[in-house]
């Protein structure tokens, strides 16, 4: 199947998952389809470029050692600051979540097609009214999916994905906050199918 192969208006759907749960997986076929994804890492990677605005104000806020070798954001190093400094995170979240948010808005507003797909780590309900939603989906695993797919899959140590995991909303709490859940218990293929599903649910019936 293809973009084509779906019909409707255009639609804006948030596809949330936390780590390990296979948000990119989704988003990915989503492409694979022919549909417009605006994908929020991408977004964050973009908004802190080199010169940027936003990479300023976190220099400003965190000093030079923010920074790698080339005067990009060192993410790695970012991300291990603010996992064991709760004030710190939400220093960095104040800085990056409005131009995050601005320009997700911007992509989302010049995207075309029958539906267009926002992939975001975290959904709050204030992101309906803010990115203009139709829906919102969730992917989710178990948490002990989760685990063995971080420490098979990009070599975290069973200690460190517990505790990423730990640090994240509960299942419960994200499928209380969306529509529709799709579960990533098996395959890939399994996956896509209930994807399918929900695109024709959502009024993208194939033609």
């Amino acid at each position: 199947m293809t973009a084509s192969d779906y019909r409707g208006t255009v639609k804006r759907i948030v596809i949330a998952g936390g780590i390990g749960a296979g948000k990119s997986a989704v988003a990915d076929h989503l492409r694979d389809l022919g549909f417009s994804v605006v994908d929020a890492d991408d977004v964050a990677h973009d908004v802190t470029s080199p010169g940027s605005p936003t990479l300023s104000a976190l220099v400003d806020a965190f000093g030079s050692a923010v920074l790698d070798a080339e005067s990009s954001l060192d993410r790695a190093f970012v991300a291990e600051v603010v996992f064991h400094d709760a004030s710190a995170l939400r220093r960095l979240n104040a800085i990056t979540h409005g131009p995050i948010g601005i320009e997700i808005v911007r992509r989302l507003d010049e995207a075309e097609g029958g539906a267009v797909f926002a992939a975001i780590p975290l959904f709050r309900p204030e992101h309906r009214a803010a990115f203009s939603l139709d829906a919102a989906w969730s992917v989710q695993v178990s948490p002990e999916t989760a685990i063995r797919r971080l420490i098979d899959g990009r070599g975290f140590s069973e200690a460190d994905a517990r505790a990423r995991l730990a640090n994240q909303m509960s299942n419960d709490e994200r499928a209380a906050l969306v529509d529709r859940v799709l579960w990533n218990e098996g395959t890939l293929d399994e996956l896509y199918a209930e994807l399918d599903a929900a695109l024709d649910a959502a009024g993208l019936s194939r033609g």
